[in-house]
């Protein structure tokens, strides 16, 4: 049984009229209970991350902005990214999510889990907001589990959007490779494929753009190949995984053409991967998708593909 991470709390990130409003999650949390999907898991308790662990990526004048920005009652963060006065709790709260996933899922008895937690991260920078994101959940995480144990770790993003900060952060890091698949030309510009890293990170970040009207057959191949070859390089101890669904053909401010089955196939690929390399080790966490309907349907499958194909027995936990 996997773990899922779900709380009403993250409805208190008030966005107002916003494509990352809390109807995404109240849908999708009323979807997963009706259709009983939910009772298939664990669900998790956790607490929001501690100063500490935000300090593992982002600037400490940095948080302190968020915070006092934020318990002032709150607005326009950035050009692109509202936050109200309970955002900075929330925020720390899908943070503390995740680590705590990482923990549990290095921990036994489970070896998979799914953060469905907002506001997304992979935008974020370690000095400022952007793209509706606050703090860099899936950044924090790697750098978390590296703390305990982890030598390396594999971060997925299939996010519509290229996850700008969570390369930035590692950009030079031997030991934590990033690779993304995303529209491009596109919002935030960046995620060329010729940026693969520097110094000790030369060759750990692996980016493959592609141009809107890709077909989906395409997409899913190249993804498969860069993935691969990304994971035979890392031979990661942990898979984590940026899961936006904006990529899918109906969403209003991504689209790559993808079908909600597809997201069944990229997640089979990256479960794949996590049970070749890491027993099985895989932690996903929420980014994009804004058709709310059609995110639900999507992150269906994506949970019923982890419960189908992920790893459920480990003897040994622990990292050598």
């Amino acid at each position: 049984m996997a773990l899922l991470y779900v709380d009403p709390r993250f409805l208190e990130h008030r966005t107002g009229i916003h494509p990352e409003s809390p109807e995404r999650l109240h849908y999708l949390y009323t979807y997963l209970i009706t259709t009983k999907l939910i009772d298939q898991f664990q669900v998790a308790k956790f607490a929001p991350a501690p100063l500490q662990q935000l300090l593992l990526v982002h600037d400490p004048e940095y948080i302190s902005h968020v915070e006092k920005f934020t318990t002032s009652g709150g607005g326009l963060i950035a050009p692109d990214t509202v936050v109200s006065k309970a955002s900075f709790e929330v925020a720390s709260l899908a943070v503390g999510a995740v680590i705590d996933a990482v923990d549990r899922v290095f921990e036994g008895p489970h070896h998979q889990a799914i953060c469905l937690v907002r506001p997304p991260g992979h935008h974020a920078l370690p000095e400022t907001a952007m793209g509706f994101c606050l703090f860099n959940n899936v950044a924090i995480a790697a750098i978390h589990a590296r703390k305990r144990g982890a030598k390396r770790i594999l971060i997925v993003d299939w996010d519509v959007h290229h996850g700008n900060g969570t390369q930035e952060v590692f950009y030079r890091d031997a030991d934590v490779f990033y690779v993304s698949i995303h529209r491009s030309p596109f919002f935030p510009w960046t995620g060329a494929s010729d940026e693969t890293g520097a110094g000790p990170g030369l060759g750990t970040i692996f980016n493959l753009p592609l141009p809107f009207g890709v077909s989906r057959a395409d997409l899913l191949t190249k993804f498969q190949e860069i993935l691969q070859q990304a994971a035979n390089r890392c031979r990661p101890d942990l898979v984590l995984l940026s899961a936006g669904f904006d990529a899918h053909r109906e969403d209003p401010i991504g689209s790559l053409g993808l079908e909600v089955e597809d997201f069944a196939s990229l997640t089979s690929l990256v479960v794949d991967v996590a049970n070749q390399y890491c027993d099985g080790r895989l932690v996903s966490t929420l980014e994009g998708g804004y058709n709310i309907p059609v995110l639900a349907k999507s992150v269906e499958r994506h949970l019923i593909t982890i419960l189908e194909e992920g790893k459920s027995t480990i003897p040994d936990r622990s990292i050598s």
